[in-house]
């Protein structure tokens, strides 16, 4: 449950994707059924819609989609690196640089579709492997403090957090 994430393991840049969690919904239902419903927003989107820009130097609806993939895989690591005990300090990552490098524009939404939904399986079974105690350990991302479970819980997190960018801006 996302109400079980105390103060200590996350910092407050992660907070506004984690507060758009349902609070009492477990983890594995939250990447499961977020799965399904990023899977169904896209596939709403006509493939001629997916390249619009809403202004000049904004990214595609197509490179939002590979932000999601890009910011699952990053993620996803250090929910990995920090369960398994790594106290090493992740570094952030610069998604400016991540995205125009990702030709996104250059797939079709159904690579997007596909590389989304095998990256979130793949996240899925690692979730599935980690106990409480290895979801609890806190490390750190970014310069703040970061919980396996919370690096795990931002991902449904900040893909509701761009849908409805999309949603407002596209």
């Amino acid at each position: 449950m996302r109400s079980q994430i105390e103060a200590v393991e996350t910092g407050e840049f992660f907070a506004r994707y984690l507060a758009l969690v349902p609070e009492d919904k477990a983890l594995l239902d939250c990447l499961k059924d977020g799965q399904q419903e990023v899977l169904s927003f896209f596939d709403a989107i006509s493939e001629e819609r997916m390249a619009y820009r809403y202004a000049p130097g904004k990214w595609s609806i197509k490179e939002v989609f590979q932000h999601l993939i890009d910011t699952e895989r990053v993620f996803a690591y250090r929910c990995f690196r920090i369960a398994r005990r790594d106290t090493t300090p992740l570094p952030g990552f610069d998604q400016d640089i991540l995205v125009p490098a990702s030709r996104a524009d250059h797939k079709s939404k159904e690579e997007l579709k596909s590389e989304y939904d095998i990256t979130r399986t793949a996240t899925i079974s690692m979730v599935q492997s980690l106990t409480d105690e290895d979801l609890a350990f806190v490390g750190t991302a970014s310069d703040y403090p970061l919980s396996a479970r919370a690096a795990a819980f931002m991902l449904p997190g900040h893909e509701i957090w761009h849908m409805r960018k999309i949603e407002e801006l596209y």
